[in-house]
């Protein structure tokens, strides 16, 4: 992808993913759509996980989303996620901030002024990039804090933008912008954020349970984009994928 296409063309919609940062929010208390299931496509983000690939199941009050990380892309992202699971950090925690077709946002216990923890005594890590992983809907992501690319830290957020997100207008400018074909095509046919490409790790994709993502994208939410009931996250298990026989 073209080095300044997030920056320059989509700067201030991508300022709505970060902590702190505000959000246009989409219709509330809304029925979920049904989700394309994403074949033909060439991107290996969002074919099936190969077997033994890591995976996680995050139980919430709504149902569980399991999704496939990719540490090989994304190795800080995803150790740090995985070892704030195995220590419980996840459990009871709320979606804090949830923008119907936009995102679905954890991971802050509150308890430090950095909005999270590391496995890393709480410092931050960078943020680590990759044409092979973008922000389609389903996508697993890290929140930073505004204006500091090393900011990473327990935070993370689930893409949830409808799937005809990626209007032709928009593909177009993303073939301008000299972003691979694939990509665009895959953005056409599952929706996303590209918006957000280059500006935050993305670690994980949902591949089942993307219906409780929508279904809690939907639930009644305050000004402040929070649920007005909360939705919370019971457990996060961490596993291998095994195909079903």
């Amino acid at each position: 992808m073209t080095k300044h296409i997030c920056s320059i063309l989509f700067a201030a919609a991508a300022l709505c993913v970060l902590l702190g940062a505000c959000g246009e929010d989409g219709p509330s208390g809304t029925s979920p759509a049904a989700r394309p299931k994403p074949e033909g496509l060439t991107e290996a983000q969002l074919a099936v996980p190969a077997e033994g690939a890591p995976v996680a199941t995050i139980s919430t009050t709504m149902g569980d989303v399991s999704l496939v990380l990719f540490p090989e892309l994304a190795p800080m992202a995803v150790e740090n996620f995985i070892g704030l699971a195995q220590r419980g950090y996840y459990n009871g925690l709320p979606f804090h901030r949830v923008i119907n077709g936009f995102l679905v946002q954890t991971g802050d216990a509150g308890d430090t002024e950095n909005g999270g923890d590391t496995i890393w005594n709480g410092n931050a890590y960078p943020n680590e990039l990759s044409d092979r992983l973008h922000h389609y809907a389903g996508a697993v992501a890290m929140a930073h804090a505004p204006g500091d690319a090393a900011g990473n830290r327990s935070q993370f957020y689930i893409v949830q933008s409808a799937p005809d997100s990626v209007d032709a207008a928009l593909a177009k400018t993303l073939e301008e912008a000299g972003v691979r074909e694939g990509v665009v095509q895959a953005y056409r046919a599952v929706g996303g954020a590209p918006y957000l490409d280059n500006l935050n790790t993305v670690f994980g994709q949902v591949y089942s349970g993307m219906e409780i993502v929508d279904a809690i994208a939907a639930v009644d939410c305050g000004d402040d984009d929070r649920p007005l009931e909360d939705v919370l996250v019971n457990s996060v298990t961490i596993g291998t994928y095994t195909a079903t026989p």
